[in-house]
């Protein structure tokens, strides 16, 4: 199966706990290439810009992260940038 060789990751506020329930816009963005080992996670492993991420290519989840070396902090979170599929 052929996995997509780059996304673009967004870190992004999580305001769900807010009232709006809405998220925020992003802080940073990231794209990240495929290094072609498997993650921890079992998905597919991407790097670059300062993030590290495992995805599952089916659904575009991102399953595990690390940014600048570090775990996520509380009320971030990271997403696949919509409609985001890249394979060159």
């Amino acid at each position: 199966m052929s996995h997509p060789q780059r996304y673009e990751l967004l870190l992004i506020p999580d305001h769900s706990r807010t009232r709006t329930g809405a998220p925020g816009r992003p802080i940073r963005s990231a794209i990240v290439a495929a290094t072609g080992e498997t993650g921890a996670s079992g998905y597919p492993r991407y790097t670059g810009q300062g993030m590290e991420a495992d995805i599952d290519p089916e659904t575009c989840t991102v399953e595990a992260v690390l940014i600048d070396g570090e775990e996520l902090d509380p009320g971030m979170s990271v997403r696949v940038a919509d409609g985001e599929r890249r394979t060159s």
